[in-house]
């Protein structure tokens, strides 16, 4: 029962981050309507109650308000965050998206790896439950996938960390989505992936840095070697 909370914290903290960043990013305009809770659940690929806890938490923040019978609306912000990364528009792009995460992913695992936290521990096999999950039943979740790698930025305890893996979400989502659709297209690739996960996740629940950082650098250069490997001929 406990496994079940998390698994449902876990997912509206992350429908709580993505529609955090576009509010302040500026996406919907003061006093917009927000989608309605089956549109956004739809939208996240998740359950109305996990979409009802994540409004809260906006609510509570002061980024939303409700009006009775009408929904939810975005409140006038201070300052709005710029949007930082454009659109992506080619494969150079995601090239470039996997070279940088190349830079900032293995040192986060190794940051993580060192000053994690019960909670933060907590987050990061919750993900990877979810990814297990998806495995057994031989799919690939992406959005899982995304929230493994946010919670080990997370547990870095640096924030510029996570807020470069949540400016790059969109960008990184269009990678996950074509490497899994290559993971299912062989007998044994998403098992396999889902064991590189299990390990940085056990290298950073041991405190080695060092092998949290190897594992973390190996599994997303496997990821981006697989996802651009020459196909063989028809």
């Amino acid at each position: 029962m406990n496994e079940g909370l998390n698994v449902r914290r876990s997912l509206s903290d992350a429908v709580f981050d993505r529609i955090q960043r576009a509010i302040k990013s500026g996406a919907y305009a003061i006093d917009e309507r927000l989608p309605t809770e089956h549109t956004l659940a739809s939208e996240f690929q998740v359950s109305r109650p996990v979409v009802r806890d994540a409004l809260q938490r906006l609510r509570d923040q002061g980024l939303i308000y409700s009006r009775r019978g009408a929904g939810s609306f975005v409140r006038e912000q201070g300052i709005r965050e710029p949007l930082g990364f454009g659109q992506m528009e080619n494969l150079s792009d995601l090239q470039h998206c996997y070279d940088f995460r190349l830079t900032i992913e293995p040192e986060a695992a190794a940051m993580a790896a060192l000053r994690r936290t019960p909670e933060g521990l907590q987050k990061i096999k919750t993900a990877l439950a979810l990814l297990r999950d998806a495995t057994n039943r031989q799919a690939h979740r992406a959005d899982a996938d995304f929230l493994f790698h946010l919670s080990i930025a997370q547990a870095s305890g640096n924030p510029y960390f996570s807020t470069a893996m949540q400016a790059l979400e969109e960008h990184i989502a269009v990678g996950m989505r074509f490497h899994g659709m290559t993971l299912r297209s062989t007998t044994d690739g998403l098992q396999h992936v889902f064991v590189e996960h299990s390990a940085v996740c056990e290298a950073i629940e041991r405190g080695d840095a060092s092998a949290a950082r190897s594992l973390m650098r190996t599994h997303l250069t496997g990821s981006r070697d697989r996802l651009f490997a020459p196909k063989p001929p028809a």
